[in-house]
């Protein structure tokens, strides 16, 4: 009998969450600051996150509620204001985002709690943390809402803050030895980026003439 596979909709969706997390890896992480109702930063980190678009200047965040289907505090504050600033977490982030992980009550700055030092944005009112190599300031763009427990934020990013000697300007290369980013895997794993390998995309006449000379050199 052929392979039927694993059907989501008859997972409990614990599992789903465990099999999901678990096989697409390794996931760009998201430290996301934003501003309560009194003015305190709150920062939560998401790997729920990615790029989406550059014409317009988009990403996306999976927003997930608390187990009584109230929205959390990132959530709350994006709702409310509409601004918030996603940090990329290199491996010298790392300890600090998943401090920021911690259940603090609501209310509670998890940013002084940590003592990260922050700086103001230039086009949101949402401080960017100090200490971040790279932070996207963004606009709420739309949200979508699939269920009591998941919405899907799709935001605008409107400036990117860079640590001095990350990226060449003159081209927009980002310099990965110098960024370190770190990925998220499952449970309480996470993987550094470290051992990469390069692939080059060909034109459909380079594949068609390396086919030629494989089948050349096969004959």
């Amino acid at each position: 009998m052929a392979d039927k596979g694993i059907s989501l909709r008859e997972l409990d969706p614990r599992d789903r969450y465990k099999l999901l997390c678990g096989v697409v890896v390794p996931r760009p992480i998201a430290l996301v600051t934003t501003l309560d109702e009194n003015g305190a930063v709150n920062a939560a980190p998401f790997s729920f996150f990615n790029v989406f678009s550059e014409n317009p200047a988009l990403i996306v965040l999976g927003l997930q509620h608390k187990p009584d289907h109230s929205p959390k505090d990132t959530t709350r504050n994006i709702h409310r204001d509409g601004e918030f600033v996603v940090h990329m977490v290199d491996e010298a982030l790392s300890v600090a985002m998943n401090d920021c992980a911690v259940d603090f009550p609501s209310g509670d700055s998890e940013v002084a709690a940590t003592g990260l030092a922050t700086l103001p944005s230039v086009d949101v009112k949402v401080p960017r943390l100090a200490a971040a190599p790279f932070a996207l300031e963004c606009r709420r763009h739309v949200v979508l809402n699939f269920s009591p427990d998941r919405e899907l934020l799709v935001g605008e990013v409107l400036r990117v803050h860079a640590r001095e000697g990350l990226v060449d300007e003159a081209n927009m290369y980002v310099d990965l030895d110098a960024y370190r980013p770190i990925g998220r895997m499952f449970g309480n794993l996470y993987t550094t980026q470290r051992d990469t390998f390069a692939l080059t995309r060909e034109s459909h006449a380079q594949w068609l003439a390396r086919q030629d000379k494989k089948e050349l050199k096969d004959a």
